[in-house]
């Protein structure tokens, strides 16, 4: 009767380990979504290209990436690609972080690569044509007059994006990421207790997710898309 209350002291004793694996969750997450940022935006205008062999390739690589679970990604990284002898060692022999960061970076890519798009396509067309008016080559097209325009447009969706990332962070447990997860299942094996080390996993993840939420809510204010 005892073991099924709540232990404050276990709780005390397993909040530094807890910690430990919070961080690796959050530094996952945090250079997951730098790469999504900007591989997306390359993505993009790759797909937006009128060059069929470089649209038509990007297109079916994002519709790919985006109709798989990314925990198949995953075990493809972690798993499945070291068995790829085709390929030097540095790019099939990856260690779990790498994968996890890796496998979240590019998935969601793919969802930023339309967030991207969606802006690209908002810019108004009288935009371009003054742009081709002044003469101004495609680069300084890009770089001085659409995206300018578009990305702002797009942050509140990549916001959203990195709120999603961070609760599918926890899924590298199963490639051995010594993430939070993992932390919690590795003391409940070892103590026999569940509550309380998914408890806190699970207070750190509200900590953390939902000041993440609220500064997207303050963008999307900020953007004009809430009142």
């Amino acid at each position: 009767m005892t073991r099924s209350k709540w232990d404050w002291d276990l709780v005390w004793e397993i909040l530094p380990r807890m910690a430990g694996g919070m961080w690796v969750t959050i530094k996952a997450t945090l250079v997951g979504i730098v790469i999504a940022v900007i591989l997306g935006l390359f993505l993009a205008l790759g797909r937006r290209s009128k060059k069929k062999w470089l649209s038509m390739p990007v297109a079916g690589l994002i519709e790919f990436i985006r109709s798989t679970p990314i925990l198949i990604q995953l075990f493809f990284l972690y798993y499945a690609l070291p068995s790829l002898t085709f390929l030097p060692d540095f790019a099939r022999v990856i260690r779990p972080l790498t994968a996890l960061i890796l496998g979240l970076g590019v998935h969601y890519a793919t969802y930023a690569s339309e967030a991207y798009r969606a802006g690209i396509n908002s810019v108004p067309r009288g935009q371009w044509e003054a742009a081709t008016a002044m003469n101004l080559g495609t680069f300084h097209t890009w770089r001085h007059v659409v995206l300018p325009q578009a990305i702002p447009r797009t942050l509140p969706a990549l916001g959203n994006y990195f709120v999603a990332m961070f609760k599918d962070a926890p899924i590298g447990s199963s490639i051995s990421v010594v993430g939070v997860l993992f932390v919690a299942r590795s003391i409940q094996s070892q103590t026999f207790r569940s509550v309380e080390p998914m408890m806190v996993a699970g207070a750190m993840f509200l900590a953390v997710s939902i000041p993440a939420a609220m500064f997207v809510r303050y963008l999307e204010r900020r953007m004009g898309y809430e009142t």
